[in-house]
């Protein structure tokens, strides 16, 4: 017997999935039934949950249409007063203090269209938000729940009384009994949480479910310090015979970062046209190509150092040619663990363009180490302050800025670009640059720097927010500890809240890869 009868037009699949920003549209007219009188989420603080913490916006879709949603950001909760309100707890929406390595997922807002309520829509997307925190390994969910029947029994008891009756099933209350029933417990009662929550009277529940599956990965929960010893490297540029000759010379600023206990070694800018010098090439541009032959050799030694000296390499830039048979300037990560990353210098100067044929990059990259998140920005591309804010937005808490400049006018560009960077978006900036010259090697005939190591500026750091600097024009190392710890703290309780501050209402930088 043949079943004759299709099956799949009586299918209307609901699905939990992450949030687009094609959702948008809906989840703000959702809101705007689910909780009238109330302020709204604005576009603004949508766009900026998804260029934060995308994992952590979900929406329940049935049949193609979006029926709910919820929202989240990581934090460490202990950082925070016990009388936190909601604006405290996500930067007045745009939860720009979400912290990728936070302990704590907190939930901040759940919402299902009153159409579909009944549907087990909002559990779902709490075994999502549940799921999220065992894939992250997160110690536990807290959310501040709305008590919306509150109103209706406030003139005969307390918010204690009304929390204890609801526990105990005596009085059903839509989100407070439902967070009970998906195994969130009362840790206390929130006062002034919701200036504009008048059904809870402006009370919170604030709830919490433990992630029994959560794994310490370190003996200390809490940090007093977190510091980050970096070594920079001046690196003088002379004449050479041979990438032996240029080999000795790295390995031994390598050897001299680790034996002082160094987490980073930072390189210069294209430092490797210093093999130049011995191609006797007096064309710029088949010089170049020429160099690039060394590509494979650079690699070799540079993973070979940083795994035998067990230090984290930025290894300079290096002109690299690539498959479509365009140059790129590409900085390298070389971790200790062997890996590699990469990241493309995405604006090209003149010069480049004129004496090489450099081709622009065009992504922004932030790349995870063991000591943080960290980005690199190729010289020129430091001058440019949105990628130093979208590398901040993606979690980078140091950015490393290898250069080569042949004055002092095209120096100073790049360190108070630097120093600019380190204090409107609260980071620490590395810079590291090329000294000496290279007289028969055209376009790298001379060499201008001054290396150093910037911090923001507040009373938390070094004086002038300067760790550290060489001295002009001479070969040596700069050795400097930042601490991201204090970062962390400055960035909640500084003088100025760069970060915080930020006017999401009148503007925003937007990443469009």
């Amino acid at each position: 017997m043949t079943d004759s009868l299709d099956m799949s037009k009586f299918e209307k699949p609901m699905i939990i999935r992450n949030m687009t920003t094609e959702d948008i549209d809906s989840i703000l007219e959702i809101q705007r039934i689910c909780f009238p009188g109330m302020e709204p989420w604005e576009r603004a603080h949508l766009y900026s949950h998804l260029t934060i913490f995308p994992e952590g916006q979900m929406v329940a879709e049935l049949d193609g249409k979006v029926i709910g949603s919820c929202s989240s950001l990581r934090i460490n909760f202990d950082e925070y007063d016990d009388r936190h309100t909601w604006n405290d707890i996500t930067d007045n929406g745009f939860i720009t203090n979400h912290n990728p390595d936070g302990y704590n997922l907190y939930g901040i807002e759940v919402m299902v269209h009153p159409e579909y309520r009944r549907m087990k829509v909002g559990q779902r997307l709490y075994e999502a938000r549940k799921d999220l925190a065992r894939t992250l390994n997160l110690k536990s969910i807290i959310i501040g729940g709305r008590i919306p029947n509150y109103h209706v029994h406030s003139d005969e008891m307390s918010p204690r009384d009304y929390v204890d009756a609801v526990s105990r099933h005596k009085i059903y209350d839509p989100v407070l009994t439902f967070q009970m029933m998906n195994g969130f417990i009362l840790m206390r009662i929130n006062p002034n949480y919701l200036p504009d929550d008048t059904a809870s009277g402006k009370y919170a529940t604030l709830m919490e479910w433990n992630n029994v599956d959560y794994r310490p990965l370190s003996k200390r929960h809490f940090k007093t310090s977190y510091p980050v010893r970096i070594c920079v490297v001046q690196y003088m540029m002379r004449a050479i015979d041979s990438f032996e000759d240029f080999a000795k010379q790295c390995e031994y600023f390598v050897d001299v970062g680790s034996d002082a206990g160094s987490d980073f070694v930072v390189f210069p800018e294209i430092f490797t046209t210093q093999l130049m010098s011995f191609l006797n090439d007096k064309s710029p541009s088949q010089a170049v190509r020429k160099l690039t032959k060394y590509t494979p050799e650079y690699i070799e030694l540079f993973t070979s150092l940083a795994v035998r000296y067990n230090v984290n390499i930025i290894g300079g830039s290096h002109f690299v040619e690539e498959e479509d048979e365009e140059i790129y300037n590409i900085a390298y990560l070389f971790r200790r663990d062997g890996t590699i990353e990469k990241q493309y210098k995405i604006h090209i100067t003149p010069n480049e363009r004129k004496w090489w044929g450099i081709s622009n990059g065009d992504k922004v990259r932030v790349f995870d180490t063991d000591c943080g998140k960290i980005a690199i920005q190729i010289c020129y591309d430091i001058e440019f302050p949105e990628l130093a804010r979208i590398a901040t937005d993606m979690g980078a808490n140091i950015i490393f800025t290898p250069f080569c400049t042949e004055d002092r006018h095209g120096y100073l560009r790049v360190r108070y670009c630097a120093q600019a960077r380190a204090i409107e978006n609260q980071i620490y900036t590395v810079i590291s640059g090329t000294v000496g010259n290279l007289p028969e090697t055209e376009n790298m005939d001379i060499q201008y720097a001054q290396s150093a190591i910037f911090a923001p500026s507040d009373f938390e750091f070094a004086r002038d927010g300067i760790v550290g600097e060489t001295s002009p024009n001479l070969e040596m190392v700069l050795i400097g500890d930042v601490d991201l710890e204090i970062l962390r703290r400055q960035r909640q309780d500084g003088t100025v809240k760069h970060l915080k501050d930020r006017r999401h209402d009148v503007y925003r930088v937007e990443y469009l890869k």
